[in-house]
């Protein structure tokens, strides 16, 4: 078994973290580049930033961000968030990034997971999926738009293509899930994890230690996400670790 990842996310807008609840009522969260290496020493195992300012501006900002995350940390951290271009994840590779996420552009272009992994290495390419229940389809279904546009696409045929596309992780956020604190969505991790052959980092919902665990043994994820409970100083990173490995989880 491979060991498990814990991740915390940094959400970004116009060079700040912010955090909201079921995607919306965004409060500000600090610096992102304290934030990452505060998380580098705590021992995050990896980084996500999320660029959710979707203007020019944001992606100059991010650039300037992530060459200054980079100089900060020594942990890898993924980018995501306005990519829609091999050119954009070069640009940002360049600066310091070590992956890059992308999501909406994916869904739009399934073509840039396999350019990207083309170009620079599945390693580097991880696909975001933010899935929803959907009742009448009795199924997960995919939104992009920053959870706003729905596809009527099934979550987990996605994150299938997205792997024979050349995608090396799946970011797999659970919209029902997100920012409640309620847990993460085992079911749906559950259901990915088993029809993919590469990692998949569970994020949405995380609000105690016992929901990591209950994410990577019954969720069989790789690695979980979590930005409200890092970021509000609810759970430590070391403390969570302890925790986790005294339970018998294996941990990076």
């Amino acid at each position: 078994m491979l060991a498990k990842r814990i991740i915390p996310c940094l959400d970004v807008k116009d060079g700040r973290v912010v955090k909201g609840v079921n995607f919306v009522n965004l409060r500000d969260a600090g610096d992102p580049v304290e934030l990452a290496a505060l998380y580098d020493r705590e021992g995050a195992d990896e980084l996500v930033f999320l660029d959710i300012s979707a203007s020019n501006e944001g992606r100059a900002t991010m650039v300037e961000v992530v060459k200054q995350t980079a100089g900060e940390i020594s942990i890898p951290f993924t980018v995501g968030g306005g990519i829609s271009q091999v050119e954009d994840m070069k640009r940002i590779l360049r600066a310091g990034a070590d992956k890059i996420g992308i999501n909406t552009a994916a869904v739009l272009n399934p073509d840039l997971i396999s350019d990207g992994a083309k170009r620079f290495g599945s390693q580097c390419i991880v696909v975001a999926i933010d899935a929803k229940y959907n009742e009448e389809l009795k199924d997960w279904e995919v939104y992009t738009h920053g959870g706003r546009k729905g596809t009527g696409m099934n979550a987990v045929q996605w994150a299938q293509e997205a792997e024979s596309r050349g995608a090396g992780e799946i970011l797999l956020t659970s919209m029902d899930a997100d920012g409640t604190k309620d847990g993460f969505d085992i079911s749906l991790t559950k259901a990915i994890s088993r029809t993919v052959g590469i990692p998949v980092i569970a994020s949405g919902g995380a609000g105690k230690v016992s929901h990591f665990y209950d994410v990577f043994t019954e969720g069989e994820a790789d690695a979980a996400l979590a930005a409200t409970i890092f970021h509000y100083k609810e759970i430590a990173i070391p403390d969570l670790k302890k925790d986790l490995i005294s339970r018998g989880v294996k941990i990076r």
